[in-house]
């Protein structure tokens, strides 16, 4: 899972998974070590719900994550307002 979620942020491919119960489509952007100690994902959301709606930016721990898969398209930009460095997170495996 880890490899794929690189690979996508390296290739800016969109990743599909559920998360929660919930379906979600994303831009990955980083993904890393929390400050909790997890591994986690950051990724702008642009389809699917969420637990609290009204936001497109996540940050899911890997072991939550199921179903996890690319479906082919590809994003050129980074989504708006992200920034590299991540401040959730202590060590960053790969970010765009």
């Amino acid at each position: 899972m880890l490899q794929t979620i690189i690979n996508a942020i390296h290739n800016r491919e969109v990743l599909l998974f559920t998360y929660s119960g919930i379906s979600r489509t994303v831009q990955p952007v980083a993904v890393g070590v929390s400050r909790a100690g997890n591994d986690v994902l950051r990724c702008f959301q642009i389809t699917g719900g969420h637990l609290t709606p009204g936001h497109q930016w996540d940050l899911c721990e890997l072991l939550k994550i199921s179903n996890l898969q690319t479906n082919g398209q590809h994003f050129e930009d980074a989504p708006s307002g992200y920034k590299r460095g991540d401040k959730g997170m202590s060590t960053i495996y790969a970010e765009l």
